[in-house]
């Protein structure tokens, strides 16, 4: 299974948190799964840390990409492609951020690992 983490998912890997479901961090460790962090994620983290919003997460936006490859986990880069397919999603939803994890989910066949049940209008695979 190829899995995209959410950007909360990310965080809470990161940092060991138990919010995370057991079934969840299984997936993660589980051999052969793919894990992927959108460079949409790191946009948002580091984004969010600067306006103060996630202070508790300076280490990761520091070295977001060191802390990904450290896990074992693959960057997946935006791509006009997916910048096209983010921006032409139907619905209400206006989070940048969450349209482009959809997009890159959708174009990729990824697992979006999230507690947003918002994702499941759109027809991507969810683990949670």
């Amino acid at each position: 299974m190829r899995l995209l983490l959410d950007t909360h998912a990310v965080i809470w890997w990161l940092a060991g948190d138990m919010r995370l479901p057991e079934a969840v961090r299984a997936a993660i460790v589980a051999e052969p799964n793919e894990v992927f962090v959108s460079a949409a994620s790191a946009w948002e983290i580091t984004t969010k840390f600067r306006l103060g919003k996630l202070p508790s997460v300076a280490a990761i936006a520091a070295d977001l990409a060191g802390a990904i490859s450290g896990q074992g986990f693959s960057a997946l880069a935006v791509t006009v492609r997916h910048g096209q397919a983010a921006g032409s999603l139907p619905g209400p939803h206006q989070d940048p951020f969450d349209r482009m994890l959809i997009a890159q989910a959708m174009l990729d066949d990824l697992v979006l690992v999230s507690n947003e049940t918002m994702f499941d209008r759109y027809g991507v695979a969810r683990l949670w």
